[in-house]
This record gives structure tokens, sequence and C-alpha cells, in this order.
């Protein structure tokens, strides 16, 4: 156990210089990896996708998300960020996602959901959200330390038989994702959904289109046959995620009132 206290001290010594904490929420985290490096990857990969993914022909369409893009980004702080707003032409697919360094990219499947500029809004701010809270930053420094975690415990299972060894770390393995990967994924969509609905309201979207929003996606989604366990996806559940919008309403109908005020 000795040569296993140099590794862990330098781990717990990078973990504790790599907190950070999330802007408007104050929740605390993991940041292993820099924003320059965050940011260099973000553009790689959505260079990437712009070369094998079909950009939309629609110039009304492309408009529109690059008009609400600019304006979700001009409320959101994130310094040194690149901002780009893709429409891409996939009609089945109803989703958007953003990388980090501020590259948005919306699929055309999900205008027909948004409607309007305020539904867009909707899904470009939670997006946005993303990127200013670092998530992407945060799963990646999160994977190296259960990666490392997984290391050091075949260290210790060194002198384990082959089968109890194998399947103590199957175990190490289910855990880390049910137990850690998944709830974190869903506590951060939830918290991109809290940001993303500040970012809507200060940039003059009434942040109470949002549920109207989410009930139509979560009606799309039961037409397309989803669902599941809860404890088992990526994402909270819609009946969960449009709670917490109303929970978080009333922050947002101020800044709104404030914003259009401004106007």
């Amino acid at each position: 156990m000795k040569a296993l206290s140099l590794p862990l001290l330098l781990l717990f010594a990078s973990l504790f210089a790599a907190c950070a904490t999330v802007p408007e929420t104050g929740r605390k985290q993991l940041l292993l990896v820099s924003p320059q490096q965050e940011f260099q990857l973000g553009l790689s990969e959505f260079e990437k996708l712009k070369e094998t993914t079909p950009v939309s022909s629609d110039r009304a369409a492309a408009a529109r998300v690059q008009r609400v893009g600019e304006r979700i980004a001009s409320v959101a702080s994130l310094p040194g960020a690149a901002w780009e707003f893709v429409l891409f032409d996939e009609a089945d697919t109803a989703n958007a996602f953003c990388l980090p360094g501020g590259k948005v990219g919306v699929y055309s499947g999900i205008l027909e959901i948004t409607r309007d500029e305020s539904g867009l809004a909707t899904v470009i701010g939670h997006e946005v959200a993303h990127a200013v809270a670092r998530h992407g930053a945060e799963r990646i420094s999160e994977g190296l330390v259960v990666q490392f975690g997984g290391e050091l415990l075949g260290q210790v299972l060194q002198t384990q038989s082959g089968a109890a060894r194998e399947l103590i770390l199957g175990a190490y393995g289910l855990g880390s994702q049910v137990g850690v990967a998944l709830p974190h994924s869903r506590r951060q969509e939830l918290e991109a959904d809290q940001l993303g609905l500040l970012y809507m309201a200060r940039a003059g979207y009434d942040p109470r289109e949002a549920v109207s929003f989410w009930q139509r996606f979560s009606a799309h989604a039961q037409a397309k046959g989803a669902g599941g366990i809860e404890f088992l996806r990526t994402h909270p559940l819609d009946s969960t995620r449009i709670d917490r919008l109303q929970a978080n309403m009333p922050q947002a109908i101020a800044e709104y009132e404030r914003a259009t005020r401004s106007q």
C-alpha cells in the first residue's frame, strides 16, 4: 500500500486545486481540464461535424437560429468564447447540442417543436448554459478520476484470483456508471435548464414559454415511444424538468420583467 501513497497524494492535491464553482447556481465542481484545452477540443469536433453533417439551406430558419443564439449569448458570460450557431439539416433529429467554447448546433427536426423564437430560446439557452457551466470539462474530469480509481483498485486486487478481480472491477465500473455518472449527468441537465431559463429571460424571451416547449417535447417523445426508468437515463424525465422549471420560474419572471422594462 505504501507504493500507492504518492499517486493518491498527487490525486488529492490536484482535486483540491481543481475545485471550481458554477456561475449562478454556486454548485462546486471538479475541473481538471483548462478552458484552452476544452475550447480547442470543442472547435476541433465542431469542424469535423460540419464536414460530415449537412448544414441547412433554409436561410430563414438558419437566420432565426442565429438571431436567437446571439441574443442568448449576449447575456451569458463565457470569457474567450467564439460563439457559433449552426442549423443542421436533419429533419428526423429533434435535438441540439453545445460543444465547449460556444459551438452550438441545432438539428432542424426540433424546429417543429420549438415553433417560435421563445421555444428556440428555451433550447439554445439550455445549450449555452452547458458551455457556461463547463459541463463538458467536468465530465472529462470525472471520467479521469473514475479511470484513475479503477487503476488503483486494479493494483490493490493484484493478489486476488482472476475471477474475483474481474468481478470486483466489473462492479466498480457498473457502480461508477449508475451511481455517479448517470445521476451527475441528470444534475447537469437540470442545472442547464435552470441557467437557460435565466438566460432566455434576460434576453427578453418569456420564460413561461419554456414550460410550453417541454410539454410539447414530452408529447413528441411519448409519440416516439421514449421513456424508461429515470435512474438509468442520462437525462431527467420530462415531468421532472417541468417541475423544476416551475420551481425556478419566479426568479426567471423577475429577470424577464427587468429585461423588458429596460428595452
